[in-house]
Parts: structure tokens; C-alpha cells; sequence
């Protein structure tokens, strides 16, 4: 289910990845169809009309159901913790859990609480962003030698 098909089957529950550049993607949960139209829950930010918000951080986010087209054309399916966590019921768990964050005020945080940590929170009950993980590996050496250095 990769880009070149931009119509996967999707599944209540599944995780949508909206690949944004080649570092970062925007990601949501398959809510499913209302009157014929897919949807999908994912965190957004309100604070402001700019892409990247200041410092990686918007104080007043929520969680949205918009439609699965309204976010990109090209997404793919991506449960990418299912070999390793057990997904959670949707209509039991997941659903209510979604139904009760729209509207709440959320904190997003580039670094601890994006887009894909709110997916896998839904999916999983756990919180991970294996892109923030892949930037981490990329800089946390250089963070320790000026650490060592005393320099930060």
C-alpha cells in the first residue's frame, strides 16, 4: 500500500500517513465513512495560519475529523507498531477515545506529542513518532560531544 496507490483499503482503526517532505508526514486515524465520505481524526494546529509552529510547539491544537482527501491525495496505510503492540478496538476503545478529544484544547509538540504520537496514542494506547526517533539518531551524538565539551 504504498503512494503509487493512493486509494489503499482502509479499516476503522488503520493509521494514515500524509507523507508532507522527505523528513516529516502528517498522520491521522481512519475514523470511517459519514453520509459516503471517509474521514479521518488527526491533531491540528489552531494557534496560528503557519506551517511550522513556534519553536515546534502550538499551546491550542485539537483533534479533527476532516475528510480523508481534504489533508492530501497521497497517503498510505501505516499500523507501523502492529508487530510489536496490539491495536486497540476501535469501536470500543478507539472511537470514544476520538469522540471525547474533539474539542478539547491538546498541546502539540513537534518532539513529544505530534501528529503520529496522537495516532499511535489512539491505535496502540502508546505513544511513539518513529520520525522524531530517526531525527533523534541524527542528532543526540552531536548533542553528547558538546554536552562533554560543556558547551551546551
Amino acid at each position: 500500500m504504498g503512494l503509487n496507490n493512493s486509494r489503499p483499503k482502509l479499516f476503522p482503526g488503520d493509521i494514515v500517513e500524509y507523507p508532507r517532505n522527505k523528513y516529516f508526514s502528517h498522520f491521522g486515524i481512519f475514523y470511517g465513512e459519514k453520509d459516503g465520505v471517509p474521514y479521518v481524526a488527526h491533531l491540528t494546529c489552531r494557534d496560528s495560519d503557519t506551517k511550522i509552529p513556534l519553536f515546534g510547539r502550538a499551546l491550542r491544537s485539537e483533534v479533527k475529523l476532516d475528510p480523508l482527501e481534504l489533508l492530501g491525495m497521497k497517503y498510505k496505510v501505516n499500523n507501523m507498531l502492529d508487530d510489536t503492540h496490539l491495536p486497540r478496538d476501535f469501536h470500543s476503545v478507539v472511537k470514544p477515545a476520538i469522540d471525547d478529544m474533539m474539542g478539547r484544547d491538546v498541546t502539540f509538540d513537534i518532539l513529544f506529542h505530534n501528529s503520529e504520537h496522537q495516532a499511535t496514542l489512539f491505535r496502540y494506547g502508546v505513544k511513539r513518532s518513529e520520525q522524531i526517533e530517526v531525527v533523534y539518531e541524527h542528532i543526540l551524538p552531536a548533542w553528547k560531544k558538546l554536552f562533554k565539551e560543556k558547551k551546551l
